[in-house]
């Protein structure tokens, strides 16, 4: 049985504080400032901003965007736990003594529409506030932080945008929570210092500063601008392998641009 790899997600940013610039099938967007912590008072904030009316308006046409369902009948609803989102650390690659593995990206609200379909509010504060920053079709960021603390309790749950894999850590070890880490690491998984040369080989001359972020190519890490992926000042992870798509208007005058995220098809 063959299996096709469908990419599916909705970039959004807001207007006043994010520029979106698509070029050549490629999307560019300024960085977002990640959450410093994920503390009972950013959850309730970004809990807020997930569940705002103008949020939900624009749930709703994402949702029918592909025909599934009306924007009327699609009734989205946020789930009110919030999870934390980490990704590999740019100071992790670079070697910087004490630096963990991973470091929190955004937090991430869960949204269902009527007939089912599952999305990812990720939601950050911006100098306007706490805003959602991007929709993305799915359950990754819910499904692999219930996997990890299965597989590893009390352990970090973690991305590495470049190859879209999701692992968790703890003490010296690194686990695989799919099959794009498991083709990196193994089954089995490695030690942490094994990850770190690993990574440090693949993303260590890409860092900010380095002469391939300074000519915007995607694959690494990018300064200043990401390939539709929220980041700091400090190093923005670059998704790779996601062309842009369509344009919309979202709430509050939001730009949304539809991108294709892993969806298994059998």
């Amino acid at each position: 049985m063959t299996a096709m790899t469908l990419r599916a997600s909705a970039a959004a940013a807001l207007a006043a504080a994010v520029a979106v610039l698509v070029t050549g099938g490629q999307a560019a967007a300024a960085p977002v400032p990640q959450p410093q912590t994920a503390t009972a008072e950013n959850r309730a904030a970004a809990h807020e901003a997930a569940a705002a009316p103008d949020t939900l308006a624009t749930l709703s046409r994402f949702f029918a965007r592909e025909g599934k369902v009306s924007v009327a009948a699609a009734q989205p609803r946020v789930e009110a736990e919030v999870t934390p989102v980490s990704y590999l650390s740019p100071d992790f690659v670079a070697g910087k003594a004490g630096a963990p593995v991973a470091r929190l990206e955004f937090l991430a609200s869960a949204a269902v529409s009527s007939d089912g379909q599952k999305a990812a509010l990720w939601t950050a504060k911006t100098g306007a506030g706490w805003q959602v920053v991007n929709i993305a079709t799915g359950d990754d960021e819910f499904r692999y932080a219930r996997l990890g603390a299965e597989k590893l309790p009390g352990g970090t749950v973690f991305r590495e945008p470049q190859i879209d894999a999701w692992y968790v850590a703890r003490g010296d070890r690194v686990l695989p929570l799919d099959e794009d880490a498991a083709r990196a690491v193994g089954d089995r998984g490695t030690t942490l210092a094994g990850y770190r040369t690993r990574v440090t080989g693949l993303y260590g001359d890409k860092l900010p500063g380095s002469a391939y972020a300074e000519g915007g190519r995607a694959g690494g890490f990018a300064d200043g601008a990401g390939a539709g992926e929220p980041g700091g000042p400090g190093g923005v992870p670059a998704a790779v392998g996601a062309g842009a798509g369509a344009l919309a208007l979202g709430a509050g005058g939001a730009v949304v641009l539809l991108r294709r995220r892993r969806v298994r098809v059998a």
